[in-house]
This record gives structure tokens, C-alpha cells and sequence, in this order.
């Protein structure tokens, strides 16, 4: 039976691994602080000392989860004073007796393949599963495995009808246990397998491994494609883990995600009580996820490391294989040093108070300071949205409004490793939700059972809620008392359909807060603005442009938007600044683009495109350097979760430009244009638009995600690249 499953999976490598570069990383952020931990909250504030577990001590029994309050998240719950908004945190017991023998380790993986696996060709959670086969021989080193998940495997080994449970340990793999076929995406399976495995196969340090498709805080992770698309919320893991960890004398040294998206707060406060570390990317991966080779060979040649050690190989390694599948520009990854991150929490409640009582009178500047921040997954109308943004940029963009520098400190020191490539070269490590574009109530509803602070929690409901005569008040979160518990609305959500306002497909309509001084006009010398009047000003979160082309009487493109905007925020007068230029293919077929992201130094777009029939998007990065494709991406999917694989073009591609069609419909429809066969050398071409009947407006974004556009006007572009504009 070995023996067949081994050649079973040396085949499967044979078939399905593709080729290594020796690429070099484009930046290394090593985030070993040495800043002062955040201030935290006195003894006399918290109920212990605000950072549960540590307060205990390594030897002492800590809380049982018997002591929390009736109605507790399992295994932990948070309180805020109403006397003087301070945040405790009480986890469940920190416990620290080894379950194995010294110098060992087992590292759990819960293998939920979906089309990772399936799809002809990917073959993904094989290929790793080859790279645990090829590392180094230890007989202190195992890899623990479940599968499922999936419709087919590419291997001939792993059958569709059990969860199967396999162990990988000197450069073999044995079937262990087999069990019925349920669901990956139902905690009890997490559970069950969790249980089974530190039961029978413990260590001195063991590690989660969550493999597969993520979606951030609010979608979680672990698709299963054959449980009408199930997937483990970021509150079903922490039932599941509760359940384990009851049965555990130690916490597991580490807990990851080889998934998109899942480097948040929220996620970190979720593991916080189960691990010593958490390891993830805030940003998407790449298919091939982590070097579990990489990961073997380290340990197997140091088996006493710590989850702090490992984490460090696991993030470079990590890059590596983001550089071999040219994504390394995408690239996020941290280590979090969990023992330190109720600091954090309790530094973030007193900034999110400080936020959210300066936002009752410039909610405005805070807005536009969140949007600027860096964010993760798209968010964009081709894309989709995970409103995932970076708690760093937050912080940075609205130092005028709230003083963050303890909050940044506490960041700082529980982060032990990070590393960013060039398009996320100031993240932070963490990300946090906000609704760029809110989904639907259930999404508000999701995160006000993981939130990490009522206080955020009343901001992000204050900008989602929208604008009211009778202004706003956050008391629904809060007791009589003025006290808030976690465990009073839960990792459900809040019970009594408060967040009904939102819908379900998102609030957004034309908004009645955008105000002028001087409407949208052309001036006599051919400029296109306005002067925004003092009332909209205050509720205008950004502006921009988007740029139309007619094709016939009927017909008319929207080419995308562009930030070419003269903008006085001062004065609120805004000018265009359009210079004609725009994407291409290379036979000057126009590209409808939109901005994915921006900074001083380079610009990411995405285009809807068909490419060989199936509908994706075209990655395109625009620098000092010129512009280059960095490949196609599918965006986020119905469920919320983001697609791993980033496909590079090759020969013989046939690229079909998608657009958005304006006319008098209420329905959003869409014209694909013909198809461009794609050739080697082959490149995006960045040059002044052709000839034809242009059309021109601003979009006006209220600080509530309201919208207002402004009267097209037509432009024109003479030899010498002038453009002038008329009504």
C-alpha cells in the first residue's frame, strides 16, 4: 500500500511540476521591532490586565472556559467599560505542557482542493504534497494530513469518497485513517480531524495548516466544492479549535493560512487564544502557496525551533515560490506573535474611540484617509471587493484625526516577520475590515460578531448606515450600563436585523450631498471643473474621472476611470488634468481600465477581458520603467473567495476586450469587442487615444459610498496632444 501511494505521487510530480527561477526578492521588510509595546490598561481598568492569557503567567491554569460569562464566544470574550471605554480580554486557559516527546514536531494541514486541485492541468494540492515527500528525513518531523473537498484529485492515490487522513514522514506517505465523506467546510470536520490528530500523533510542537481558497475576515477560508461551495467562517474555526483545544494540554505553536487573504486583526484575535504564532498573507497567493519543502528541510535539520524560527523560513520560502510563478509584486506575508496581541487589541479599542469621536464632526477626512490606505483582493467594479484594508495606511492616513502611535507600537511589536513585494511595499502586516463597497446586509452582520472594537464597529456602521438628519449614535451596541460584550451579539451577528439598511446587493445610489458653488462647466479657454460649495465639500470622499467612447448613435464605452484630476481640497475646485493617453493592445484595440492601486512611483489597472472565451482580468502595472503585464486574474468569485492563480499571457492567447455600456437602461450590460491573438513579444502599448468621439466626466464619491456624475462633455486631442472640451 506505501508503495503504491508513493508512486502514485512521484508520477503525479512527474506530470504536473513545472519549472524553478532563481528570481531575487524586490524587498525584505524584517519587522523585529524594538519599539516600546503599546500602553495598555490599568489593573484597575481590565479585568486581567487586559492581555488574558499572559497575565496568567507560562505555568498557571489561566481562566477555564466554565469562569467566562454566560453567553461567551467559547474560548474567549472582550468587554468595554462604558465608565472609560477600555477593553479586557479574557481567553481561555493558557496552558504550555508538551503533548510529545522534545525536539518534535507535527504540522496538521486540513487539504480542502476544490478547483485548486481539480481544474485539468492544477493539480496544486498535489504538487505540495510532493514538495512535504522531497524534504529531508526526520523521524521528528511529520506532516498530518485530511483531505477533501475537491471533485477530483490529480494524483492517483486520494480517493473523492472519504476524508482521508495520510501522514508524510521520511519521504513516504502512509493512509492512516479514513473517514465518511462530510463537509470542510463544517467546523465539526475541522474538529473531528484536529482531535483525531493530536490524539494519535502529538508533538512537542504541533501547526495548523488551513490549504486552500480564502476570502478575508468576512468570507473565511476552506471552499468545499462538493458542499454547495461551503466554507469555515472566521467563527466556526474558533468553535472548532474551542473544541480541540479542550482536549490539549499545550497551545499549537502555530496556526496559518495557506490561503488568500487571511492576515487580519480579525482572524489573529479568532487564534490568538489556540497558538503561540499565526502566520498569513493580507494579500492573494499565488497557486502554488507555500515551499513545503522548504518548511520540511528546516525543521528536520533543527527540530527544537520555535514557531517565531520557522514562520521565517515558511515567509521567505514563501516568496520564493510567489518569484517562480512571477508574482513576487503581489507578494504579503507575516508572522504574528499571538502572546502579544491582546496589546495590540487594547491600543486599537483606544484609538477606534479617539477615530470614531472625531469622525462625529469631519467624518469626511477619515474617509478619504481609509480609502487612501493600502487594501488587498482587488476592490474594484471588474474585480469584485474583500474590504480588506491595511491597518498600517489606516493609521498613517489619519494621524490629523487620531493619534495612533501607541496602536502603531503595539502593531510593531507583535509582528516578528514580514515581507512585502513592490506593490505593497508600506504594508503593515495586518489588515482590517472596511466596507470600500459594501455586499449586502449579511456582510455587516458578519463583522459585527468578529469586530475587534465597538468603537471601529460604530464608525464602519456610521459610514455604511449613511447620512441622517437626526445624525448618528452607536447605543444599539452598547448595554444600558454603557458596557459592550463580545458574547452579547456573537460571531452570528447581530440578532435583531439592525443592518437590514444595507440590503442585499450594497446601498449605493446617487447621492444628494454633492454640492456646488459652480457646477460642472467648460470654461471659455476649453477647461472642464467645478467648485465643490462648502456643505459638499465636507461629504465628498474622492473624485475622479471616467472616460467614454462613442462607437455608433446607440452605442457608447466606458473606457474606465482615471485619477487625472487637478484637485484643491482646500478650496474644493477641481480642474481636469486628462493628457489623452491610454492602454492598448498592441494592434491599438482600447483597454477598459480601471485602478486597482496607486503610489508615487506606479500605477496597477485591471481589465475585463474574455481571454481564450473565459471571462477574467487583465493585471497591468504602469511605472517609471514603462508598462508590463503582470498576467490574468479572475477576481473574486460569488462566494467571496479570491482566486490563487494569476495566469501569464503565451502565445497564441486570444484576448477579447470586455466594456461597460452606458446608455438609458437601469441594467448594467457589457460589449466584447473582437479577439486579439496574442503574440511572443508582444506588449500593452500607452498612447494617445485614436481618433473618434470622446466623451468626459467626473465621479463624485459621498463619504457614505454615494455616487454622483457629472453631464458628459466631448473632448478633443489635437496634433500637438492638446485637449480642449465642449458641453
Amino acid at each position: 500500500m506505501k508503495k503504491k501511494i508513493l508512486t502514485a505521487f512521484i508520477a503525479a510530480a512527474v506530470l504536473l511540476a513545472s519549472g524553478c527561477s532563481d528570481d531575487e526578492p524586490v524587498q525584505t521588510t524584517a519587522a523585529v521591532q524594538e519599539s516600546a509595546p503599546a500602553q495598555t490598561a490599568s489593573a484597575a481598568d481590565t479585568e486581567n490586565n487586559g492581555s488574558g492569557s499572559d497575565a496568567a503567567g507560562a505555568d498557571d491554569p489561566g481562566t477555564d472556559d466554565s469562569e467566562l460569562p454566560d453567553k461567551n464566544i467559547s474560548g474567549f470574550s472582550m468587554k468595554v467599560s462604558g465608565e472609560n471605554g477600555k477593553m479586557s480580554i479574557t481567553r481561555a486557559a493558557k496552558k504550555s505542557v508538551p503533548m510529545g516527546d522534545a525536539d518534535t514536531w507535527t504540522i496538521f494541514v486540513y487539504l480542502c482542493g476544490t478547483d485548486l486541485e481539480s481544474d485539468e492541468g492544477s493539480g496544486m494540492a498535489t504538487l505540495d504534497i510532493v514538495q512535504m515527500l522531497e524534504a529531508e528525513s526526520s523521524d521528528k518531523v511529520k506532516f498530518v494530513i485530511q483531505t477533501g473537498g475537491t471533485s477530483e484529485w490529480q494524483n492517483e492515490a486520494f480517493g473523492t469518497n472519504a476524508c482521508e487522513r495520510y501522514v508524510v514522514q521520511n519521504q513516504d506517505i502512509v493512509l492512516a485513517d479514513s473517514a465518511p465523506l462530510t463537509n470542510m467546510g463544517d467546523p465539526a470536520t475541522l474538529a473531528d480531524f484536529l482531535n483525531w490528530g493530536v490524539k494519535n500523533h502529538p508533538a512537542e510542537k504541533m501547526g495548523v495548516v488551513f490549504w486552500d481558497h480564502g476570502g478575508g475576515s468576512i468570507t473565511g477560508a476552506c471552499l468545499d466544492e462538493l458542499f454547495d461551495r461551503d466554507s469555515l467562517s472566521l467563527a466556526e474555526i474558533n468553535d472548532a479549535l474551542s473544541k480541540v483545544y479542550s482536549n490539549m494540554t499545550d497551545k499549537f505553536e502555530f496556526i496559518g493560512f495557506d490561503c488568500c487573504l487571511m492576515g487580519t486583526a480579525e482572524t489573529a484575535n479568532v487564534l490568538a487564544t489556540y497558538a503561540r504564532y499565526f502566520y498569513g498573507s493580507q494579500e492573494t497567493e499565488p497557486g502554488t502557496g507555500w515551499d513545503y519543502t522548504a518548511i520540511g528541510n528546516f525543521l528536520a535539520r533543527d527540530p527544537s525551533a520555535t514557531g517565531a524560527e520557522l514562520g521565517k523560513t515558511v515567509t521567505d520560502s514563501f516568496y520564493n515560490e510567489c518569484a517562480q510563478a512571477e508574482q513576487e509584486n503581489e507578494c504579503t506575508f507575516t508572522i504574528v506573535d499571538l502572546e502579544k496581541f491582546d496589546d495590540f487589541m487594547i491600543a486599537f479599542n483606544d484609538y477606534a474611540l479617539q477615530l470614531y469621536n472625531a469622525g462625529q464632526s469631519d467624518l469626511a477626512g477619515i474617509v478619504r484617509g481609509v480609502n487612501g490606505a493600502d487594501n488587498f483582493g482587488g476592490n474594484n467594479r471588474s474585480e469584485g471587493y474583500t474590504n480588506m484594508v491595511d491597518i498600517g495606511g489606516i493609521l498613517s492616513n489619519c494621524s490629523g484625526y487620531a493619534d495612533g502611535s501607541a496602536v502603531r507600537a503595539a502593531l510593531d511589536n507583535c509582528i516578528v516577520y514580514n515581507k512585502n513585494g513592490s506593490n505593497h511595499k508600506k504594508a503593515s502586516g495586518l489588515s482590517v475590515y472596511y466596507p470600500l463597497q459594501l455586499q449586502g446586509s449579511n456582510e455587516l452582520g458578519i463583522f459585527s460578531g468578529i469586530c475587534i472594537s465597538p468603537y471601529y464597529l460604530s464608525l464602519v456602521d456610521m459610514i455604511a448606515k449613511g447620512y441622517s438628519d437626526n445624525g448618528y449614535t452607536n447605543e444599539v451596541f452598547f448595554t444600558d450600563d454603557g458596557d459592550w460584550y463580545s458574547e452579547d451579539f456573537g460571531f452570528d451577528g447581530y440578532e435583531d436585523g439592525y443592518f437590514d439598511y444595507a440590503g442585499e446587493g450594497g446601498g449605493e445610489e446617487e447621492s444628494r450631498l454633492i454640492t456646488f458653488e459652480i457646477e460642472p462647466t467648460v470654461t471659455d479657454d476649453g477647461v472642464y471643473g467645478f467648485k465643490l460649495d462648502e456643505s459638499g465639500l465636507s461629504y465628498t470622499s474622492s473624485v475622479q474621472a471616467y472616460i467614454y467612447m462613442s462607437i455608433d448613435d446607440e452605442t457608447t464605452l466606458e473606457l474606465g476611470e482615471t485619477y487625472d484630476v487637478l484637485a484643491d481640497w482646500d478650496s474644493g475646485v477641481f480642474t481636469d488634468n486628462f493628457d489623452g493617453y491610454w492602454l492598448a493592445l498592441p494592434n491599438g484595440q482600447l483597454l477598459a481600465t480601471y485602478i486597482v492601486g496607486f503610489d508615487d512611483e506606479s500605477c496597477v489597472y485591471t481589465s475585463p477581458i474574455n481571454l481564450n472565451g473565459k471571462r477574467t482580468n487583465l493585471r497591468i502595472v504602469q511605472d517609471y520603467d514603462g508598462v508590463y503585464i503582470e498576467g490574468a486574474w479572475d477576481g473574486i468569485d460569488e462566494n467571496g473567495m479570491a482566486a490563487r492563480e494569476i495566469k501569464q499571457l503565451k502565445a497564441g492567447d486570444r484576448i477579447a476586450p470586455i466594456y461597460y455600456i452606458i446608455d438609458d437602461s437601469d441594467d448594467e450590460q457589457e460589449y466584447t469587442a473582437d479577439e486579439y491573438k496574442w503574440s511572443d513579444g508582444d506588449s500593452i502599448v500607452y498612447s494617445y487615444l485614436p481618433e473618434a468621439d470622446y466623451y468626459y466626466g467626473f465621479g463624485i464619491d459621498d463619504i457614505y459610498g454615494d455616487y454622483y456624475i457629472s453631464d458628459f462633455v466631448i473632448f478633443a486631442i489635437d496634433d500637438k496632444g492638446n485637449i480642449t472640451f465642449e458641453e
